[in-house]
């Protein structure tokens, strides 16, 4: 639920350009900031992470730790994904076509983008809040953006919606969806006349002195730098983002030097006050999000606006606290199962309001779980070896209903043709492509793989035994 606070800090948006900055708590300091995440690194493997704190007007610290997935340090002028955090930009960017009235938010989306059309007549409703609020009725359950084929282009992305259906009435439900964002930045790029990337250039990034960032479209376009890792087994592996379309909805590739000039504008008047007001008003449907924010609590009860942004090797986080002026991004080199930008940034949190962060998560538990299915894919490939060895004792017995007894062997083969549904429906409609549910559980898939070849080994070993004659 929106809190009661939020009021306070969406007036102090509207009616100035830096709001005070509180001074109850002690601000942290480069040396104290520095500590705090290279803990962190020790305590996880993290491999490479890279920071950006503000204050106001004020760059408290950017810093770049460890190394990329290619080995080279991190700075804070590494370029780095920040994956949905770009969706704050993507409604920047509308919000500035609003001010120059060529959009207007309550009008549907076919007036400026005519392309925009889907297999459901609801959707001529749609409009271009709806859009940005996440409550257009487009969601995952109805149409699977990841694991549909993925377009190369923001045009392409907008034609593959014309077989598409809407989950819900325009207006109506809440569905955190990447291809609301997708049409947004396709109408960008039709309004304005400019590819999306040129436009965010010519009017986000050159302005604000952003001169080492860029949106792109697909994981090829990802920089060498911003490829990111998974842990197995304790160990931080590098590996190349599975395929996937992000732009408008997660396609920013940015610095922590940059990421604090983008913190800052967020202080300092880069839209009218009207705009900033429109921007932090969440929606009925919604009283946690905006456009292009959440709005959220500390743990000390501090109002903030944040937006994470998760890969599959990457994560970031970006956060404002209207208040006191802070504003806190993260980008590590690590997947979205494992969270360590979010935590990262629960610690930063906690440094800026002078409490003592959290301790980093333990990772026994996940070592264990890569353990035992370690073991398991050696207990599967044993098992497996002896079924064969014995099939031709097995089919010494001809009864007929022994057949059956191979019917088990196809149980993995059927979990691995039916994980995605499956997955579907653990996460409430959520999409994701098969090869995107291994990078999530590594391990289980490598058992899951091993356990499939197995099971169809031992059944051809029986059959062949059966067919050859005494």
């Amino acid at each position: 639920m929106l809190r009661t606070a939020l009021a306070s800090f969406s007036l102090a948006l509207l009616f100035g350009a830096a709001p005070p900055v509180s001074a109850s708590a002690p601000a942290p300091t480069p040396a104290s900031i520095d500590a705090y995440v290279e803990q962190y690194r020790e305590a996880t493997g993290l491999p490479g992470v890279a920071v950006a704190i503000t204050k106001g007007n004020e760059v408290v610290h950017t810093a770049g730790y460890g190394s990329t997935a290619t080995g080279k340090p991190v700075t804070a002028g590494t370029p780095m994904a920040v994956a949905s955090v770009s969706k704050s930009v993507t409604a920047l960017a509308v919000m500035q076509l609003v001010e120059k009235g060529k959009v207007a938010l309550d009008q549907p989306v076919r007036r400026y983008l005519p392309e925009f059309t889907m297999a459901d007549p609801r959707a001529a409703k749609i409009t271009v809040r709806q859009l940005l609020h996440q409550t257009s009725g487009m969601a995952d359950s109805a149409f699977h953006e990841k694991s549909e084929p993925q377009p190369g282009t923001l045009k392409g992305s907008v034609a593959r919606l014309r077989t598409a259906k809407l989950a819900a009435d325009p207006g109506t439900v809440f569905s955190y969806h990447n291809t609301n964002y997708q049409v947004a930045a396709r109408l960008v790029e039709v309004v304005s006349g400019q590819p999306f990337a040129a436009y965010l250039d010519a009017h986000v990034f050159e302005p604000l002195g952003m001169h080492d960032s860029t949106t792109i479209d697909t994981d090829r376009d990802l920089p060498a730098s911003a490829r990111g890792h998974l842990y197995v087994l304790g160990r931080a592996v590098a590996l190349p983002e599975p395929t996937g379309f992000g732009n408008g909805s997660g396609g920013v590739i940015t610095t922590a030097d940059d990421m604090a000039r983008w913190l800052i504008a967020q202080h300092s008047g880069i839209l009218s006050p009207q705009s900033v007001k429109e921007m932090r008003t969440p929606s009925a449907q919604n009283e946690e999000y905006a456009l292009g924010w959440f709005l959220e609590e500390t743990e000390s009860g501090t109002p903030v606006l944040e937006h994470g942004g998760d890969l599959f090797t990457s994560t970031a986080y970006q956060l404002l606290m209207p208040d006191s002026g802070y504003g806190i991004a993260v980008m590590a080199s690590t997947g979205m199962f494992f969270s360590d930008a979010q935590n990262l940034m629960t610690g930063l949190t906690a440094l800026v309001e002078g409490r003592t962060p959290p301790s980093p998560p333990s990772q026994l538990s996940r070592l264990l779980t890569d353990l035992f299915f370690v073991l398991l894919t050696l207990v599967t490939i044993g098992l497996a070896v002896r079924g064969t060895i014995r099939a031709r004792r097995w089919s010494t017995n001809r009864t007929g209903w022994q057949l059956w007894r191979l019917v088990p062997y196809f149980a993995p083969l059927a979990l691995c043709l039916t994980l995605v549904p499956i997955h579907r429906v653990l996460a409430r409609g959520r999409d994701a492509m098969w090869i995107q549910l291994a990078y999530l559980y590594p391990t289980f898939t490598i058992w899951l793989l091993t356990a499939s070849v197995a099971g169809l080994a031992v059944v051809a070993a029986r059959l062949w035994g059966k067919t050859r004659p005494r």
